[in-house]
């Protein structure tokens, strides 16, 4: 029997090898190479799926979610958030994507391609990602200090920690719970409030924000990426450890309560505005909708179902959200209900066992009605003590709180570490499952700022010449990563958890809000949903489904411009907001109001952001006056064609950059344009309008509909070769110029 290959060469004509693709029979050789191509190609598919993914589930679906849902009521939370994200978050994140996929550019050529107008839109996302990468690397120094704890044989969060004075302050652990002390007294050594400490840095926190930062501008510098190994590794490893916490958090007491707590919904809490602006944000967020990262991943990844992508991570988000949620619910209802009286029957256990164990001398022995006394006799019993036992007194002393809670335990941003560490500690072998947990983290919290510093890095050296004519590419780097340890320097000062609550509730997710608005009327409005739709058909050979260029156009918009005004009301309201503090005294969180001046701060960082949006268009019109003048081409073409718009009101090119090759990485990917990028029809290059605008929908500023063109463009089969269309579209065009000729001349 004759094999593929020598039946394939017998059949396949002398010539070149093209003839042979063209006569529809491809060699054995050909074969495998498509097959191979076809196999890198989903390969680097669902490696850029899964980093989007792990994008998605980072930092802000594991402590954000949490104490957003904590602080706004649970169930209200979490049913207000799943509405809006199938509202506006998967249709804007699929936006997004798909634009990616189109241009193949990064997140600043994309607006200036696409709306010469709004190409500021790029650069108020770089700055959005620098505001971003300095508090979100201040989370990964938590997690590294939480780390390097996690190497101890006894966990120091589980027990109160030895005191060297004998004041009121020493029995401060045994008013709370010694993981929620470990969090505030020995991690962040927090003031009282956001004014106080802020020019004292935490040594421990310090070093490990510089340590964050090195292994960042280390992994960029030599140009190291996450492999797909360390991918699968951090999520699966994360997703086993959370099952296996939230089994056994199940059996703890007030387990049922907390999660039917949780699945409660109280209508009457949606009248609040601050439910509507925490839950839209935390959409906006979580899914990386506004710094351009989601552009940037789509600019350089295959395949054309981003539908499905965007909501699969939209689902992968909700569940893991949900998931965190649960424990943490459940870690709290457990501290509630082993608090006050019970707390003190479980100490005095304690420590009757340990003195029966020969731990503990006699004269630590409790009296025997202190159980019928209330629980702060307890503490005045073991402040009566002699000092040489109210050490080990209180060290040994369970990790509930004497003092009962009635209110909440955290609220804080610190609740997801308080809450696991708590968890940990239930299992044999904790200090195991502490290092493979925070280690998860760490790795989690790498991947997503590697991804805002590819957000910022990238598009400076391919869109300024400054940054690609440097001696060295790292430049950038290196300026990026020095930039950001020395902004994140003022979230290690006893007060920068609240600067970072300030960053995280007020700033932040405003500038998202807004900058996600402007890219939906760029897109929907002046650009126009249903030109955009065209475009799509042209590049995929199939039309959007056009529910969601309704939701572009109606739905999204009002539900931003809603949140933005939520927002501003918030934000200058009589009462101002809050932000929750900790009071060493009382050894509890205390709600407090942001000063005026931290809120003037706010205010200046969010018109500094939104700064390069209105400065594009004066940039644009103080040089278009120039350029229209020496170009007297145009002016003779404007001439015989009195129905093109002025050049004020063009179109971009939407030519690809493939040919632009800069010295970077962040463009070393070819595509091949789609074939309306590939007609070299001059007369449409000369008014920088794509084909698509001679439809009859194209958007506001659309030319009246050219019969001879869109007969020659739309009635095209799919079949017809390449060269045919252009032939026939080059012929029809002349021919319309020369009718056009004729009749001025009549």
């Amino acid at each position: 029997m004759e094999s593929l290959e020598e039946i394939s060469e017998e059949e396949a004509p002398k010539g070149p090898r093209t003839s042979s693709f063209l006569s529809g029979k491809l060699t054995a050789k050909e074969i495998l190479a498509t097959k191979t191509q076809n196999y890198f190609a989903e390969t680097k598919r669902t490696e850029d799926i899964l980093m989007q993914v792990a994008f998605s589930i980072g930092l802000g679906s594991i402590w954000r979610f949490p104490y957003l849902c904590q602080r706004n009521g649970g169930g209200s939370f979490i049913l207000m958030y799943f509405l809006m994200l199938l509202s506006f978050g998967i249709p804007l994140l699929y936006m997004e994507m798909i634009m990616g996929h189109w241009l193949r550019v990064d997140n600043i050529r994309v607006w200036k391609q696409l709306v010469p107008w709004l190409g500021g839109i790029g650069y108020a996302s770089i700055l959005v990602c620098i505001l971003m990468s300095l508090y979100n690397s201040v989370i990964i120094t938590w997690s590294l200090s939480y780390l390097a704890n996690s190497f101890d044989n006894s966990l120091p969060w589980n027990h109160c920690p030895l005191v060297k004075t004998t004041n009121v302050t020493d029995l401060s652990c045994l008013r709370t719970v010694s993981h929620q002390y470990f969090w505030y007294h020995t991690t962040l050594s927090a003031s009282g409030h956001i004014e106080e400490g802020v020019d004292a840095l935490v040594l421990h926190l310090t070093l490990g924000i510089f340590a964050a930062w090195f292994l960042l501008f280390l992994t960029m510098i030599t140009g190291l990426k996450i492999s797909m190994q360390i991918l699968i590794f951090s999520a699966f490893l994360l997703y086993i450890l959370l099952l296996c916490f939230l089994i056994r958090s199940l059996f703890l007491e007030g387990a049922v309560a907390s999660l039917r707590r949780m699945g409660t919904a109280e209508l009457s809490s949606w009248a609040s505005l601050d439910l509507w602006r925490q839950a839209g944000g935390h959409v906006v967020y979580s899914l990386g909708l506004g710094p351009g990262t989601t552009i940037n991943f789509s600019s350089k990844a295959g395949g054309n179902s981003y539908i499905q992508v965007a909501s699969l991570v939209a689902l992968v988000n909700l569940v893991t959200s949900l998931l965190l949620t649960s424990i943490i619910f459940i870690v709290l209802e457990f501290w509630a209900t082993t608090s006050g009286h019970t707390c003190v029957e479980k100490s005095v256990s304690k420590l009757i066992s340990l003195i029966k164990k020969g731990v503990l001398p006699q004269d630590a022995k409790p009296p025997e009605d202190i159980l019928l006394l209330p629980a702060l006799d307890y503490l005045d019993w073991i402040s009566n003590l002699p000092q040489h036992l109210q050490y080990p007194v209180i060290h040994f002393s369970p990790s509930c709180s004497i003092v009962t809670q009635k209110d909440k335990f955290m609220e804080g941003p610190g609740l997801a570490f308080a809450a696991f560490s708590q968890a940990i500690s239930l299992f044999p072998g904790a200090s195991l499952w502490a290092i493979l947990f925070f280690l998860a983290l760490v790795i989690m919290g790498l991947s997503t700022l590697m991804s805002i510093l590819e957000g910022i890095v990238c598009p400076l050296q391919t869109s300024f010449s400054l940054f690609r004519s440097v001696a060295k590419p790292a430049f950038v780097t290196v300026l990026v990563c020095l930039g950001g340890f020395l902004g994140s320097l003022v979230f290690t000062s006893h007060a920068g958890s609240y600067i970072m609550s300030l960053f995280d509730d007020c700033l932040v997710p405003l500038t998202l809000i807004v900058i996600v608005a402007f890219q939906n009327v760029a897109l929907a409005w002046i650009y126009g949903a249903r030109r955009f739709r065209e475009e799509m058909f042209s590049k995929l050979d199939r039309l959007l489904w056009s529910f969601f260029t309704f939701l572009w156009r109606y739905v999204t918009l009002p539900g931003l411009l809603a949140l933005f005004t939520i927002c501003l009301m918030q934000l200058h309201r009589r009462v101002p907001s809050y932000y929750t503090a900790w009071n060493s005294s009382m050894s509890q969180e205390v709600k407090q109001p942001y000063l005026q001046s931290a809120l003037s701060w706010v205010t200046f960082l969010s018109i500094l952001t939104f700064l390069p949006i209105p400065v594009q268009p004066l940039h644009h019109w103080w040089h278009l006056e120039d350029h229209v003048a020496f170009d007297p081409f145009e002016t003779l073409q404007s001439k015989k064609m009195p129905l093109v718009p002025p050049k004020s009101l063009q179109y971009p090119k939407h030519q690809l950059v493939t040919s632009q090759k800069t010295d970077t990485e962040c463009s070393s990917r070819k595509v091949n344009p789609p074939l309306i990028r590939r007609l070299n029809l001059s007369s449409l290059w000369r008014f920088s309008l794509p084909l698509s605008e001679y439809s009859q929908s194209s958007s506001w500023f659309s030319l009246p509909v050219i019969s001879s063109l869109t007969s020659a463009l739309s009635m095209r089969n799919a079949s017809t070769p390449v060269s045919r269309q252009v032939s026939l579209a080059s012929e029809t065009i002349g021919n319309s110029d020369k009718s056009r000729e004729t009749q001025e001349e009549n």
